[in-house]
């Protein structure tokens, strides 16, 4: 059965719900996890009225060329202190630091003169009334949602949780996924190979990428082509799994053992022709495992090229799901250079970006033959993937494209 890209991963999504576990993190250990919860501000931000300017607190009634006024008290960034100010006085003052209650506006040190004793400064020119203040609040008030749930925490994100006085959050449970890469050709790298055997580098490849993509991987097999040995061994993969990703096995040749177990051990199970190069094999199944746990597994073309594309259409897409955040649409680029996509399926090529002096993205295949599926060496370099729809049959330099960057 042919399916477009759309439709398979329709399918592929209604064999995943959200994780409805919830971890409470301390906010530093959090990185990468997905909110599962708001975050709301423990306190206004600012919480206090502060300088934005190294300078003077003055009153604005004060403000006039020429004006002299008398420096009674510095405040530093973190100083406790208000000090008194009455008319024709003003403190020095750092940046960050709190303005005095009976100050309303800073003067930057550049617009002064100041004495040789430095308790004098004259106004040589003014700002206007309440410039280089920063309000009480100006950023968020507390009690203010700062993230929404399906957030995914980065460096930025963590930043902002905790200059709100956020100190722990409710974050999705990581996904437990196992990885299984099948074939009696398989060898680990570092060793001899001897005629027919490749080293073996897909299961490595999704387990990184998986954990990059906020999953926990509770397993990582190697199996032979053997129905019986696949069959155990896909038993151990999902006895702990919300998902088992699986690469290699998916066609219709007679020793393609992923195929076979599932269309006769699982539950439910389909295989697909999917309208896209590379990745047209596909499959996917239900598999009770004997725990009693009914576990979806979703299998990958073995082609390293393939089991990468597909992992950025398919398996982010359901971890986006299991997670309750979005997945990151396509934006329009500019091809870069010529090249000629496959007939009468959809192509997604991994693409260099560049971008011009008009801000526009520019995308050229890494490699000098584009997508084909056993390519290792087109994935490394790319910033993300190109598609190009199926009635192309000719990408010239500056056509319009759809483009995804990697995450």
């Amino acid at each position: 059965m042919q399916l477009t890209v759309e439709e398979y991963l329709d399918e592929l999504l209604r064999l995943v719900t959200a994780i409805e576990d919830i971890d409470v993190l301390p906010v530093a250990d959090a990185a990468g996890r997905t909110l599962a919860k708001p975050v709301v501000a423990a306190s206004d931000v600012p919480i206090m009225a502060n300088s934005a300017m190294d300078g003077f607190a003055v009153r604005a009634g004060d403000l006039e060329v020429g004006r002299k006024l008398r420096v009674v008290a510095d405040v530093p960034a973190g100083s406790p202190r208000d000090p008194a100010m009455g008319p024709g006085e003003c403190c020095r003052i750092m940046t960050g630091a709190p303005l005095p209650s009976e100050a309303d506006t800073i003067v930057p040190v550049e617009l002064v003169e100041q004495s040789t004793e430095r308790s004098w400064i004259t106004l040589a020119d003014i700002p206007s009334a309440g410039a280089h203040v920063r309000a009480v609040g100006e950023d968020f008030v507390g009690g203010a949602e700062v993230l929404p749930a399906g957030t995914v925490l980065g460096a930025r994100e963590l930043g902002l949780v905790s200059a709100a006085g956020v100190s722990e959050m409710s974050v999705v449970r990581r996904p437990r996924v196992a990885v299984v890469a099948t074939g009696d050709e398989l060898r680990p790298p570092g060793g001899l190979l001897e005629r027919g055997q490749i080293f073996e580098s897909n299961g490595l490849f999704l387990a990184t990428a998986l954990t990059a993509a906020g999953a926990d991987v509770v397993a990582r097999l190697v199996l032979p082509d053997d129905e019986d040995e696949f069959t155990a061994g896909l038993e151990r993969a999902a006895a702990d799994a919300d998902l088992v990703v699986l690469s290699g096995g998916v066609s219709v040749g007679d020793h393609d053992v992923v195929r076979i177990v599932l269309q006769s051990r699982a539950a439910e199970s389909a295989f697909r022709h999917v309208l896209m190069q590379p990745g047209k094999p596909q499959g996917w199944a239900v598999w009770e495992a004997e725990n009693g746990r009914s576990v979806p597994l979703v299998a990958l073309p073995g082609n390293p090229l393939s089991t990468m594309v597909s992992f950025e259409l398919f398996i982010t897409a359901l971890l986006d799901r299991m997670c309750s955040r979005q997945t990151p649409g396509w934006q329009s680029a500019v091809a870069a250079s010529d090249w000629k996509p496959p007939p009468g399926r959809r192509q997604y090529v991994p693409v260099l970006t560049e971008t011009d002096a008009a801000g526009r993205q520019h995308v050229r295949p890494v490699h000098r033959r584009g997508s084909a599926s056993h390519l290792v060496s087109a994935a490394v370099g790319a910033d993300g993937l190109a598609m190009v729809e199926a009635h192309i049959n000719h990408v010239a330099a500056g056509d319009t494209v759809s483009f995804r960057r990697y995450r």
